[in-house]
């Protein structure tokens, strides 16, 4: 059983996550790192999506950044997006984030900044365990 799930959309995003997987091993939490592209294995993200028990998704994208929405359209569990700055110094990605579709929420931290995604993701959890110290 895992609690969160950090979802890199290519293996060029490891620095981003390394910054979330600090913050997240200093908590009582769980958490899985994979690298399942939207656009290049899409099959593969679905039935990730559909398998992993985690309870908060965090996604790390850049370019179109469409990895946060895609797999908040899979799932009713919350989704955090950490665009990363690959070009445009990250702009495009955020606002590939920011601007989803009604129906289709996925909370935005900002441009590489995986830490604060892993304590927005943090936080999420203790709303839904208060019990756990």
């Amino acid at each position: 059983m895992v609690d969160i799930s950090i979802i890199m959309g290519s293996e060029s995003d490891r620095p981003i996550a390394n910054r979330a997987i600090t913050v997240l091993e200093k908590s009582k939490y769980t958490y899985e790192v994979m690298v399942i592209s939207a656009h290049r294995n899409p099959d593969e993200l679905d039935n990730y999506i559909s398998s992993t028990d985690a309870k908060v998704f965090i996604t790390i994208a850049g370019l179109s950044a469409a990895l946060p929405g895609v797999v908040a359209s899979r799932t009713k569990r919350p989704v955090v997006g950490v665009p990363v700055s690959a070009k445009l110094g990250g702009l495009d990605a955020l606002l590939s984030i920011a601007q989803m579709p009604p129906g289709v929420p996925v909370g935005s931290v900002g441009i590489d900044n995986g830490a604060n995604g892993a304590y927005l993701a943090l936080r999420i959890l203790d709303l839904i365990d208060p019990s756990k110290p």
